[in-house]
């Protein structure tokens, strides 16, 4: 965690719980029940707002800049897994992540969703309450529809980005400084 960060914030009883190899942005905000893992990282002007359920990130996932997670009163968590990356501006609401999914910049992913591992939500798009994007599913469009199954290829290189944001996030940490 950068040490100038200060937006992590506890609400009454609800502490984050954050790895200390974890890189949090000075400019994102943490409110509440929010655990983030090991090598994660929770970029520039990112929302994590634990207020009534928990978020739950694991190890080495990347939320980039402009994210918002945010969760429903009572009734869903969030929960990404290991290895995920959420790209820039998306809103993330009630849902699960699992290990390796991909939500590309822009997108919304509703209440009661599950991603899969290796599934992909594209850029720009809404997944709406309660659907399940399964493994190597490539999703698009709003609301988004199943549009083909992702080669080889492209899993290869989906799985590439969560490590390049593990890099990045051990450079900022040990680079960034404010003239």
């Amino acid at each position: 965690m950068s040490k100038k960060h200060q937006s992590v914030y506890n609400l009454g009883s609800r502490k984050p719980k954050i790895a200390v190899g974890a890189w949090i942005a000075p400019s994102a905000t943490i409110v509440g029940a929010v655990t983030i893992g090991q090598q994660s990282g929770v970029w520039f002007n990112c929302v994590l707002r634990g207020d009534d359920n928990t978020i739950k990130i694991g190890a080495r996932s990347n939320i980039q800049d402009g994210s918002v997670i945010h969760i429903d009163l009572g009734e869903f968590d969030v929960v990404i897994g290991d290895d995920v990356t959420v790209g820039h501006s998306c809103l993330i609401h009630g849902c699960k992540l699992e290990d390796r999914a991909f939500v590309g910049m822009g997108s919304t992913v509703m209440n009661g969703c599950i991603i899969e591992p290796d599934g992909v939500l594209g850029a720009r798009s809404l997944l709406t309450s309660g659907k399940r994007i399964k493994s190597r599913e490539l999703w698009t469009g709003s609301p988004a529809k199943l549009v083909r199954m992702l080669s080889e290829e492209e899993i290869r290189n989906f799985r590439k980005t969560a490590p390049s944001y593990v890099r990045k996030g051990e450079r900022f940490r040990a680079e960034l400084n404010q003239e």
